[in-house]
């Protein structure tokens, strides 16, 4: 099997590549890999090793040609690249987020690749209550508020028409929550704190007062997690869309346990958004307020259809995975190897 992975040297790309390594050195699969990044790794460190990597930007226009060679003979793609920052530059990020999935589908369709598998998100779903588990077939519209969510919605209208107009091709997606491990600490510093506030947090912190809004209430997975259920999703040839989360739920409580907090005061919610939006438009943190929105209002999703018809179950919980990601946020952890995880 010929699978293509666009972003494969970032976060989850790391990982899926680990996972795909795997199921061909121990697991007998025939893979061949291709990364499409637009910055190259060094190939000589694992899990880069062994991948025919092409360097191009999926959002250009003028690279659409070498994106459909990279394709040309693939049996799957796994869509993965997408921006986070500079998120002062909205145009940018529709550019390679939104137009880059487009260009991937285009060329996916000229290639003649079968399946297709693309990393939607929680945060493309619209608002909906966290007392109750949500399913993959509530609205995928987006948190209005929420550039990340409002262009994973747009992703998501993409890859419905495309489904629609190509019923041939296996359209699959994969929707996970907060997506957490040691080895991403730095990235996740420099694109949510930017430079400096990464430096302040203490890998195991400990807080005499933790203050936060009721609503502040979602999940997260482990990095590995999501990639054995991407495998999972390539194996079967899956098709529809899955929830990928952890468990326990993560609410106030959760994390002023995870914190060490000695006490938990109720913050209101608008305050601490007004808060954040205006130190990001005053650059002094790279948040902007959107992600509090999505925060208050992405779903609790429920994880039955994955664990049905992938037989996929996480082997991290959702607590475990926060605490990893705290350390390598606080201890600066990374892969030199990848440029996008570079260690700070």
């Amino acid at each position: 099997m010929r699978i293509v992975i666009t972003g494969a040297t970032g976060h989850v790309g790391t990982e899926v590549l680990k996972r795909l390594q795997v199921a061909r050195s121990e697991e007998g699969a025939d893979l061949e890999l291709v990364g499409v990044v637009r910055r190259h790794p060094d190939q000589d460190v694992a899990p880069y090793q062994g991948v025919d990597w092409r360097t191009l930007d999926i959002g250009a226009a003028v690279d659409q040609p070498a994106l459909e060679a990279a394709l040309s003979g693939a049996d799957a793609v796994v869509h993965l690249a997408w921006l986070i920052q500079p998120n002062h530059n909205r145009e940018m990020l529709r550019q390679t987020n939104v137009a880059g999935t487009a260009h991937v589908l285009a060329a996916a369709r000229k290639a003649g690749v079968r399946h297709i598998v693309c990393a939607s998100s929680v945060g493309a779903y619209s608002p909906a209550p966290k007392d109750q588990r949500t399913q993959e077939g509530w609205p995928a519209a987006g948190i209005p508020k929420s550039h990340y969510s409002v262009d994973k919605a747009a992703q998501e209208r993409l890859l419905d028409d495309f489904a629609k107009d190509n019923p041939d091709i296996v359209v699959a997606r994969l929707r996970p929550a907060l997506t957490f491990s040691a080895g991403a600490g730095s990235e996740v510093g420099r694109y949510f704190l930017g430079r400096l506030l990464p430096r302040l947090v203490l890998p195991k912190p400990w807080l005499p007062l933790l203050a936060l809004p009721k609503e502040l209430v979602f999940q997260a997975v482990h990095a590995s997690d999501v990639a054995d259920a991407y495998w999972r999703v390539l194996e079967r040839r899956a098709e529809g869309a899955f929830n990928i989360a952890g468990e326990p739920v993560i609410d106030p409580n959760a994390l002023a346990w995870t914190f060490n907090a000695r006490r938990l005061l109720p913050f209101p919610l608008p305050v601490l958004r007004a808060v954040v939006e205006v130190s990001w438009r005053l650059r002094l943190q790279a948040t902007d307020g959107g992600w509090v929105d999505m925060a208050a209002n992405a779903p609790i999703m429920d994880t039955g259809r994955a664990r049905r018809l992938l037989g996929w179950s996480p082997k991290h919980s959702s607590l475990e995975s926060l605490a990893e990601m705290l350390d390598g946020l606080g201890t600066g952890k990374g892969r030199k190897a990848s440029p996008p995880l570079k260690p700070r």
